[in-house]
């Protein structure tokens, strides 16, 4: 549980070092040894699709994911059939990225409780599973921290994640397990073996979780400055099989105004040290 992880498994989001466009990121990802990037689809936007996915074949990072999907639930069935058009856009994006999986926001509304947002959830799920294979693209539904149940997500938990992966029932959908939403709960261990035992943990992210947090969204942490058990969970996770890369995603207004390149080396330490 205390051994490091190797630097080939070293991943980075692009929203982490938000001040940075796309060919900035790649090469100064690639000058701390980072050997992969999962993209955000903001990122993608001033060069366009095409001309990005040039720059990240060029870079010599191992794409490892696009971010986000999802946003499924809706009052109204024209605005559940916009978020679903939305999401094999998406999908077109990450095949064109070569991004082999694509996270999943579920997405929430205050005005539809949520055991009815599950169901949109699932329902948006089935549909889009097909169109994911086609594109041989995979779909990782992550849950969110209860604190976003109300906008963002109506999959709070890992178990939840894990009861509609199963429901969906299809090698395309499976699960993505961030520290930052899941720690606190008393069932993940077991739950992360059980999507062990399914096969379907997809990806695995990492930051921490600062006390006091100052903002819901926008305070995350670095590896090691919060209360997160890190490397236990990350040991949870590779003794359920899980052998892929290590993300590191931080939401963080302070840690955006950083120097990026003295950032990339802070991170760098840090998940050698507490990831």
């Amino acid at each position: 549980m205390n051994t490091p992880p190797e630097l080939s498994r070293f991943c980075l989001h692009t929203i982490t070092t938000k001040p940075l466009a796309l060919p900035a990121a790649c090469t100064a990802y690639k000058q701390v040894d980072i050997s992969g990037i999962t993209v955000w689809r903001d990122a993608l936007q001033p060069l366009g699709v095409k001309a990005s996915a040039k720059v990240l074949a060029d870079s010599g990072l191992k794409v490892v994911s696009l971010c986000r999907g999802g946003f499924f639930p809706a009052v109204t069935a024209v605005d559940r059939r916009k978020a679903i058009d939305e999401n094999r856009q998406v999908i077109d994006e990450a095949a064109a990225i070569g991004a082999p999986l694509i996270v999943l926001v579920c997405g929430a509304v205050p005005k539809v409780p949520l055991t009815e947002a599950r169901k949109q959830i699932a329902e948006a799920l089935v549909e889009l599973a097909p169109y994911a294979a086609d594109a041989n693209v995979k779909l990782g539904i992550e849950p969110l921290h209860p604190m976003f149940a109300d906008t963002r997500s109506a999959v709070n938990t890992l178990g939840q994640a894990n009861d509609l992966a199963e429901q969906i029932n299809s090698p395309q959908v499976g699960v993505t397990i961030d520290v930052y939403h899941v720690w606190w709960d008393d069932r993940l261990e077991a739950e992360i073996a059980r999507a062990g035992r399914n096969k379907s943990i997809f990806s695995f992210h990492v930051c921490d979780w600062l006390s006091p947090t100052r903002d819901m969204l926008n305070d995350r942490g670095v590896m090691g400055d919060g209360c997160i058990p890190i490397r236990q969970i990350r040991a949870w996770v590779e003794s359920a099989g899980f052998d892929g890369m290590i993300e590191v995603e931080i939401f963080s207004s302070e840690l955006w105004q950083l120097d990026q390149m003295q950032f990339l080396h802070r991170l760098r330490t840090a998940y050698l040290e507490h990831s």
